[in-house]
């Protein structure tokens, strides 16, 4: 008898034990560590957007999602985490500039491209729409990349080592501008001097004299200091930012069904929180730096001349790029 109760121990035991380890597999099995990318650090409005992301997947998943988001530049700049997005390695999730994602799908730059938004609520009503939706399908077919939401909110001025307030003063003024050709194209038809340097050598190259400025919003204006070398601020107020939250195809269809229906809902939410904040920052952000004379800012007189000379720049690139239905949906939005 004690021998059958000593056997029936044994296999209670065995029993408890498979169990308790099906269970901790099954538990690890469902870990998921999800890792992010941000050119800078938790305070800015775009790493804020990346870690709300985090926070709304995990409320709408109901399972513990582990987000790493790397800031401050520390997995490279935007060009690598494409490569990294478009692999399937290294990195899952990021915010990424219309402009470097252009080598991919070329249509997609006109999202971001300058003077094509009449105002914040224009800029808003695009972005809450299914204007883009070809955009999104283009980058997806060319690069696996997934625009899950859609971030930013930035007024973008001229930045400058020397005031400019009106056409004259701009002509022939040498600037730092994104890769996409439309970049280049639309700062040269209103007399600029473009020239595509890579951002995380522009600062030096103000300070070496190899262009005289840049054009950016005032998060990254603060954030890398451009202000020391470059301090009059120019109100063109060309762009407001589109910032895609790009997801990695190769990476989302690993996960399971559940969890790709939280991103796909979390990231659409996480782009409104962040289009609310950046741009309710952003002049704030001027404002600071003015009070703290870090910079002088200076209104464009003849804004309205831009506009008249941008305009038959954005109508031929469309159409080289067979998107002129795209672009008057936008401008009609």
């Amino acid at each position: 008898m004690n021998l059958i109760n000593s056997i029936k121990k044994l296999a209670s035991g065995a029993v408890i034990a498979a169990t308790a380890l099906l269970a901790a597999t099954a538990a690890k099995a469902e870990d998921v560590t999800l890792r992010g990318a941000s050119l800078f650090d938790n305070e800015h409005a775009y790493s804020k957007t990346l870690i709300k992301l985090g926070e709304l997947v995990n409320k709408e998943y109901g399972k513990k999602v582990t987000f790493d988001l790397r800031g401050n530049s520390e997995l490279g700049i935007e060009p690598d985490y494409v490569n990294f997005l478009t692999q399937g390695v290294a990195i899952d999730y990021a915010i990424i500039a219309p402009s470097n994602l252009a080598r991919f799908a070329p249509s997609v730059p006109l999202m971001d491209m300058p003077f094509v938004f009449r105002d914040l609520d224009h800029w808003n009503a695009v972005l809450s729409s299914d204007v883009l939706k070809p955009l999104e399908e283009e980058l997806l077919k060319k690069a696996d990349l997934m625009i899950i939401g859609y971030a930013g909110g930035g007024t973008r001025n001229l930045i400058s080592n020397k005031k400019i307030s009106n056409i004259e003063e701009l002509t022939g003024h040498k600037m730092r501008v994104m890769g996409a050709p439309i970049q280049a194209r639309v700062f040269e038809a209103i007399k600029a001097a473009p020239s595509a340097i890579a951002y995380s050598e522009v600062y030096n190259a103000i300070q070496t004299g190899v262009v005289d400025g840049l054009e950016n919003e005032s998060a990254s204006l603060l954030q890398y200091k451009f202000f020391e070398v470059a301090p009059h601020i120019t109100l063109t107020q060309h762009s407001i930012t589109v910032r895609p939250i790009i997801f990695s195809g190769k990476a989302f269809r690993k996960l399971p069904e559940d969890l790709q229906k939280a991103i796909l809902k979390a990231g659409k939410e996480a782009g409104e929180f962040g289009r609310a904040l950046e741009s309710s920052e952003d002049s704030k952000k001027l404002d600071q730096m003015k009070t703290a004379k870090q910079i002088e800012v200076h209104a464009f007189a003849g804004r309205e001349k831009l506009l008249d000379l941008v305009t038959p720049v954005q109508d031929a690139y469309a159409k080289e790029l067979d998107a002129e239905g795209l672009l008057q949906a936008i401008r009609s939005k």
